[in-house]
């Protein structure tokens, strides 16, 4: 039964877990990636990950879940389903997070921003700023994997895999000095990919 498996055994069972040569979006090159839309493609995965990071924030009270565009949108839905709250997103305009599509927020709202993998937490970083500038409160950031490998954020972070895999500048990765071909696996494309 999937609730028994741990989170590593759902991402193996999914392919979420790739080996290779990946530009991530901070622009290091890394032998390793967790592709999460493998697992939140499947719904009861997606619903059981979600009923774990509610467990995990415990007794914080949230009203909203938003989901940076586009990793976060199924977390954060997901998320606020377990909570019993509403779920929005943000998304990028001219590479500028943003609430779109009527979504607002405001005081005194509390909201815990999701995500999918947390790597620098730039994206989220710029979510919760947009958050804040609503006049919303931010109570927690949750995401079903963590690469930062600590908690890059002022509030409390929750998630339920650490991720941990190198990442090398572009000038030293060994991959590159391999010849090996660069994927880049993520949302966020560069212009011509």
């Amino acid at each position: 039964m999937t609730e028994q498996k741990s989170i590593e055994e759902i991402l193996v069972e999914d392919s979420a877990l790739l080996e290779g040569h990946f530009k991530l979006r901070s622009g290091m090159h890394s032998s390793r990636y967790l592709q999460c839309a493998r697992v939140l493609e499947h719904p009861a995965h997606a619903e059981m990950i979600a009923r774990r990071l509610a467990a995990g924030l415990g007794d914080v009270r949230v009203d909203v879940v938003v989901g940076p565009a586009t990793g976060g949108i199924i977390v954060a839905h997901e998320l606020a389903r377990a909570l019993g709250c509403r779920s929005i997103f943000a998304e990028r305009v001219e590479d500028v997070f943003c609430l779109r599509r009527g979504f607002a927020l405001a005081a005194p709202e509390r909201v815990a921003v999701a995500e999918d993998v947390i790597t620098t937490g730039g994206a989220v970083k710029e979510v919760i700023a947009l958050v804040r500038a609503s006049g919303a409160d931010v109570v927690a950031v949750a995401s079903v994997a963590d690469r930062s490998g600590g908690n890059p954020f002022d509030v409390p972070f929750h998630y339920l895999y650490r991720f941990e895999a190198p990442a090398w500048d572009p000038s030293e990765c060994p991959l590159c000095r391999e010849g090996r071909p660069v994927e880049k696996p993520g949302s966020r494309r560069e212009a011509g990919t």
